[in-house]
């Protein structure tokens, strides 16, 4: 099997970035994965002793699928978030609050939802925003890895074609046989010099229920899920055990 895709999500909720290749680091996440956060105002966030929350208390795909609308970029060599809505095209410096602001009443805008308080930009050196942060440190710098072979029959099952970014994970595979990826808990993968030991199952939310493309809910696809396979799971974490470089095309290894 081999990996197709690469991809991180500087902003949760926003879109994906295709990378060509990243550095992975033991005991650590996806580089930049999920660095930023807008909270939908009912969250006040310390960033010197930061604390998982909910995704509820973002801003996020499952509750605000107008999101999707919007294509974004950060630049890492200043730090901006280049965001596009259309024909419009803004961006903003992360590291100066009355940007930060500036953007999170934009997507406040964008939602054009009643929201609980002042939506905030919000970031913590080495924490990550992660769906699964909840559940414990090593949890929220694992990453996720989704088997495309599994999407495809999903999609054959449903007669609808789906775009696999709607799971959006970081890492995308081929070779496998479909759902059996969900087997590999407690197993390691080994890429080159990079091994990841492969620990939780990745229970899908209605974020997935959002064609990325068009912005629209057009299936409930946690439950279509269910009634397929009798779970509402499809795809997988794993944590870095040990560090190195990965680039789509590099061969995976099941190690044990």
């Amino acid at each position: 099997m081999r990996i197709v895709n690469l991809f991180r999500y500087p902003v949760k909720g926003l879109s994906a970035e295709a990378m060509g290749e990243v550095v992975l680091e033991a005991g650590f996440g996806f580089p930049l994965d999920r660095k930023y956060a807008v909270t939908d105002g009912s969250l006040q966030f310390d960033p010197a002793a930061p604390k998982p929350a909910p995704k509820t208390q973002f801003l996020m795909l499952a509750k605000h699928e107008n999101l999707a609308r919007l294509k974004s970029r950060l630049i890492e060599a200043d730090n901006r978030l280049e965001l596009r809505n259309g024909a419009d095209v803004r961006t903003f410096a992360l590291d100066d609050a009355a940007e930060r602001s500036a953007l999170a009443r934009l997507l406040a805008g964008v939602v054009d939802v009643p929201l609980p308080g002042e939506p905030e930009v919000v970031h913590a050196p080495g924490h990550q925003f992660t769906d699964v942060s909840v559940h414990s440190v090593a949890l929220m710098r694992s990453i996720s890895l989704i088997n495309l072979t599994t999407v495809g029959d999903l999609s054959a099952h449903l007669a609808l074609p789906l775009d696999p970014i709607r799971f959006r994970a970081n890492l995308y595979f081929e070779g496998p046989a479909a759902w059996s990826e969900l087997d590999w808990v407690g197993r390691r993968l080994g890429i080159g010099e990079v091994a990841l030991k492969v620990v939780r199952r990745t229970k899908r939310c209605a974020a997935t229920s959002v064609d990325p493309d068009r912005a629209v809910r057009d299936i409930n696809l946690p439950i279509a899920i269910r009634e397929y396979q009798g779970h509402g799971d499809l795809g997988i974490y794993a944590e870095v055990e040990a560090g190195g470089r990965i680039a789509a095309g590099d061969r995976i290894e099941l190690l044990d």
